[in-house]
Formats: C-alpha cells, sequence, structure tokens
C-alpha cells in the first residue's frame, strides 16, 4: 500500500529562455510509477520567472504543448525584453554586490510575465495518467547560461481543511501599489507561521485569498525587488501601452507620439501575436479586438490575469517537527492594488489544508 504521501523533487535544465516542459514525463522518466497511486499532486516551483499554469486553463486548450508555446510567447509581446524596465539597471540594484551584478539576468518582463499570465508557484493537479503537467519557464537561459530549476511534486489522495483565519492587510492611500507580505514589519508571515504552527501540519498547504469583498487588487508569489514592485509593475498598472510599444516592432520613432499612437502600433502587433495562437487554441477572430480591449482598457483588472488567491506548500522535510510555509528564492507572497481600498486595510482570507 502507498504511504498516505509522496515527496518527489525534480531538477530541470531548460534548453532556452522560455520552455515549456512536461514535468510529469521527466518524473516518470527519473522516477517511475511512483505518483501513479495518487489522484491529486501539488506542484511546486521554487522560481520566481518558472512556475504553472492552472489546470482548468490547460484543460480549455485540451493541454497542448503547443498551445502552451504560443500563449506563453505572446507574453514577449505584452512585456518586451527589450523595454527600458528599471528592474535591469544595474548601476540601480544597490541590494546586490557588485559580483553579482556582472551575472544577474536582466528578467523584468519574465518576472511581468509571470505575473501577467496569472502563472502560479503552487498548482494542484487531478492526476490523470493522460494529463501532462507542464513547468513553464520564462527565463531559463541567460547569456547562454542555463539556469538551475527546482520543482516540488506532492502526490496524496486525500486533504481536509483544518483552520480558517482572517487577515487585515494594511495598505497605503495610493491608488496603485503593493504590498510584501513577507515583509516583517507588518507581521503577516509570522501569523501566517503561527497558524501551521498552532495546528502542527507537516505536509499541506496555506491558501490566502481576497475577501469577496475586496476590488481592484490581485495576488501573487514573486520577487519582492524594489524597483520592479514599485516601479516597473507601477508603470504597467498605470499605462500598459507604454512598455509594449516601447518593444514593438512598429516602434514610433518620436517617443512624444507613443500616447497617440501606441494603439495603433500594438493592433497591427497584436495580430501577429493573435495569429500564432489563434489556430491551436481553437478560437475566432475576434479575439483580436477583445485582446486589444484587454490591454487598452483602464480598467487594470482587465489588463493581466491577476490572481484572487496564491498556494503555498507546507512541508516538514523529516516529518518530526511542524512543518513550514516552503518560499522559493526570492520568493514572497504579494498584494497588489490598482484602486484606493475602502479603508486602511485589506482582507485575505487564509484556509490551512493538510493532505492526508
Amino acid at each position: 500500500m502507498a504511504p498516505p504521501t509522496t515527496d518527489v523533487t525534480l531538477e530541470i535544465t531548460p534548453e532556452t529562455r522560455i520552455a515549456v516542459i512536461d514535468a510529469k514525463k521527466e518524473l516518470s522518466a527519473k522516477q517511475g510509477e511512483r505518483l501513479a497511486p495518487y489522484s491529486k499532486l501539488l506542484c511546486c516551483s521554487h522560481h520566481t520567472t518558472a512556475g504553472f499554469l492552472e489546470q482548468s486553463l490547460c484543460a480549455r486548450i485540451q493541454h497542448r504543448q503547443e498551445s502552451i508555446e504560443a500563449l506563453v510567447h505572446s507574453a514577449q509581446h505584452l512585456f518586451p525584453k527589450s523595454a527600458p524596465y528599471r528592474h535591469n539597471e544595474m548601476s540601480l540594484r544597490s541590494e546586490l554586490p557588485e559580483a553579482q551584478k556582472l551575472v544577474e539576468p536582466l528578467n523584468a518582463d519574465s518576472h511581468l510575465a509571470f505575473i501577467g499570465l496569472g502563472m502560479e508557484n503552487c498548482v494542484t493537479y487531478d492526476n490523470h495518467p493522460e494529463v501532462p503537467v507542464y513547468f513553464i519557464d520564462l527565463d531559463g537561459v541567460f547569456e547562454g547560461r542555463h539556469r538551475r530549476r527546482i520543482a516540488q511534486v506532492i502526490g496524496f489522495n486525500r486533504s481536509a481543511t483544518v483552520v480558517e483565519s482572517t487577515l487585515q492587510i494594511p495598505v497605503s492611500h495610493r491608488a496603485i501599489d503593493s504590498v510584501n507580505l513577507s515583509d516583517p514589519r507588518n507581521g503577516i508571515q509570522e501569523q501566517l507561521e503561527d497558524i501551521v504552527k498552532t495546528h502542527d501540519v507537516r505536509k499541506g498547504k496555506i491558501v490566502l485569498s481576497l475577501a469577496p469583498s475586496e476590488r481592484h487588487a490581485g495576488l501573487t508569489v514573486n520577487e519582492y525587488e524594489t524597483l520592479l514592485m514599485k516601479h516597473d509593475l507601477m508603470e504597467v498598472l498605470r499605462n500598459p501601452l507604454w512598455f509594449m510599444a516601447r518593444g514593438a516592432t512598429n516602434m514610433v520613432r518620436d517617443p512624444r507620439a507613443v500616447p497617440k499612437k501606441a494603439k495603433g502600433y500594438i493592433k497591427y502587433d497584436l495580430v501577429h501575436v493573435v495569429n500564432q495562437v489563434i489556430h491551436s487554441l481553437g478560437l475566432n477572430e475576434s479575439l483580436i479586438e477583445r485582446v486589444i480591449d484587454r490591454i487598452a482598457a483602464r480598467s487594470a483588472s482587465r489588463r493581466l490575469r491577476l490572481k484572487r488567491s496564491v498556494t503555498m506548500l507546507v512541508d516538514s522535510p523529516s516529518n518530526r517537527r511542524p512543518g513550514t510555509i516552503v518560499y522559493g528564492t526570492y520568493q514572497s507572497p504579494i498584494l497588489i492594488q490598482w484602486q484606493k481600498a475602502g479603508g486602511h486595510h485589506r482582507t485575505v482570507h487564509v484556509r490551512l489544508i493538510r493532505f492526508e
């Protein structure tokens, strides 16, 4: 009889900067049928530019790898690699030692694409033999150096909610802002760890969800680097056309003309973007106008596929001590808002789940 859960770790070395890899296929080659007895898989990426799409989205495009690849590559047009991101200006990155600046990837576009595509660090999939689980890397190669990626997969059959709670997240008066929920100054991470410790969950997950009454906000798990979160992301929320126009094939020569002409140029480029995906997605040409409207609309909730919930793995490798919330390198849960909250706080529901 299989144990209640099994935990396997997959090491991945992507061949290209943007790579879509069938993690289940890789695991079967290296681990055999170890995951076969389990009806559920929790898949966890330890990285901020590599992760997963939710199973329901993949199901809508019939789990076709070419469709996933087309969708992911389309993000390059929304967040061009060549746009002038502040996160990529190493002279401004005071938190990095000089030696690290020489090798630090220029990957602001990958972080923004991760958020904009609604990618997740942790997803739960029904474990059907014929259904793949795609690990998507948006920054797998930099200047010829292949990144080493880690994905952790937990197989389980049953789960139970242990406790539900509510947190009040302090937010600023600014309409467009982001809050690092791992910042020790707001005490959120300490409260979450206390919940896990109090209820002695060793294998499971913790889910943070915006309350139904919260509007104009979203959650993600990513790197909370100041220039990325306080400048680049804010610019995307204020003016999504600007970055796209700066990297567009038909960039206007006079930067002062961008506000007037950007939409026209982006319409032209989006035709080519959508044509790349339209056949594989099985959609019709009306998607072109919907995508344009999604980008050009004033509502930030229509600009990005910002999620209303995030999931983090709870794990105890030895299974002899209380579990802890697993954070990969630079990972932090982040609350993003693009309009002012009703007060000085936003309400987030917490659900702690044990695998059994």
